[in-house]
């Protein structure tokens, strides 16, 4: 969905700690993967932007013009220590379709492709040991198409994009398509959530 234009501010994500890892993972639309990953236990931030393209700094309306090759990825800070790498991967593949290329539902457009941007060779073997995990398991009927490239840059979306599902609840995107994916979320992975989620 591309809603109206807004001024992205400079800055990019912190850095983690030498405790914790980055993930990098586009799975369509990041007001959804952003709502999902941010309710997982030991996941510390979750930011949604844009990586895999070849233009420095786009803007959400240059992503959607699907002119500069970047994906709508989110970024998750999280504690190796409380959940793993490929723990997180497995959710991952369970929260979108990964095996229909450059769509998810009516999204379509290659900003949301799903795609793994890894940070080191330890995580493109992970990526690549799920993938062949997930397949054997028949999670999908269909092989899946989900890239798996080396992290490059990592360009924080607009202001108004973060926390979108939480501060936009009764947005039209946000019921019909973001609240049954959370819900379904929640249900398959209740024993990852935080316990603010679970005690509300």
């Amino acid at each position: 969905m591309c809603p109206a234009s807004s001024v992205r501010p400079a800055g990019a994500s912190l850095p983690p700690s030498p405790s914790r890892e980055v993930a990098t993972l586009g799975g369509g639309c990041f007001w959804c993967t952003e709502a999902v990953f941010s309710e997982l236990e030991g996941v510390e931030s979750v930011m949604p932007g844009y990586s895999g393209g070849t233009v420095p700094s786009p803007s959400y309306e240059e992503v959607c013009d699907g002119e500069t090759g970047h994906a709508e990825v989110v970024q998750v800070v999280f504690d190796p220590r409380v959940i793993s790498y490929e723990d997180l991967l497995r959710i991952f593949f369970t929260v979108h379709d990964p095996t229909t290329p450059n769509r998810q539902g009516n999204d379509t457009g290659t900003q949301y492709r799903s795609i793994i941007l890894c940070h080191s060779p330890e995580q493109r073997a992970s990526a690549e040991r799920i993938m062949k995990e997930v397949e054997r398991e028949q999670i999908w009927d269909a092989p899946l198409v989900t890239q798996v490239e080396p992290f490059m840059a990592f360009f924080p979306a607009e202001e108004y994009h973060r926390n979108y599902y939480r501060r936009n609840p009764g947005q039209g995107y946000c019921r019909a398509i973001i609240a049954p994916k959370v819900a379904k979320f929640r249900k398959h992975h209740f024993q990852r959530l935080k316990r603010s989620v679970t005690n509300p």
